[in-house]
C-alpha cells in the first residue's frame, strides 16, 4: 500500500509541474483563459498531494523524496511537451553573404515565407540581414533553406508576440 501512495505522489507532482510549465507558455503566448484553467487544475493537484505528503511526514519521510522526484520529472516533461507543441512564433534573423541573399530570399518566398532584407556591414565585407517571422513549428524549414544555400550564415531567433500587420501564413 505504501508503494501505491509513493507512486501516486510521484505521478501527481509530475502532472502538476508539467501543467505548470505549459501554463507559463500559454500565458506568455496570450492564451490567458487556457492558462487560468490550467492554474485551477494545478491548485487542485497541489493541495491534494501536499496534504497527502504532510500527513504522517515524520513517520514516512520517503513521501518527501517522491514529492521532489515528481517535481523534477514534471518540469522535464513539461519542457519536452512545450518543445513538441511549439506554440508561438519566432523572428528569425539571418546574417548572410550579400551575394547569396537574393537566392535565399527567393527560395523562402517560394515556400510561403515573408522575408525582409536589410543591408548590413560585417567585419570584413558587406552582408545582408534577413528577418523572417514564422511559427515555431516552421522554424526548422527556414533554417534548412538558409543553411543549404549559405552554410556560413549566422542565424538566431527571438520569440515574438503581438504581431500586427505584415505578412504571415
Amino acid at each position: 500500500m505504501e508503494y501505491l501512495i509513493y507512486l501516486l505522489i510521484f505521478l501527481a507532482k509530475v502532472t502538476e509541474n508539467a501543467l505548470g510549465t505549459l501554463r507559463l507558455i500559454m500565458v506568455a503566448n496570450g492564451k490567458k483563459k487556457i492558462g487560468a484553467l490550467l492554474q485551477f487544475l494545478i491548485a487542485i493537484i497541489w493541495i491534494t498531494v501536499t496534504g497527502v505528503v504532510i500527513v504522517g511526514i515524520n513517520e514516512d519521510p520517503l513521501k518527501i523524496v517522491f514529492f521532489a522526484l515528481g517535481s523534477g520529472f514534471g518540469s522535464l516533461l513539461g519542457s519536452i511537451l512545450e518543445e513538441k507543441m511549439a506554440i508561438g512564433s519566432n523572428a528569425l534573423n539571418a546574417i548572410v553573404d550579400e551575394a547569396k541573399e537574393k537566392i535565399i530570399s527567393a527560395k523562402l518566398r517560394e515556400r510561403g515565407f515573408a522575408v525582409t532584407s536589410i543591408d548590413a556591414h560585417g567585419k570584413d565585407k558587406n552582408r545582408k540581414l534577413l528577418i523572417i517571422i514564422t511559427s515555431r513549428r516552421k522554424r526548422k524549414k527556414v533554417v534548412d533553406v538558409i543553411e543549404d544555400i549559405d552554410n556560413k550564415a549566422m542565424i538566431f531567433s527571438e520569440n515574438t508576440t503581438g504581431i500586427i500587420g505584415g505578412y504571415m501564413r
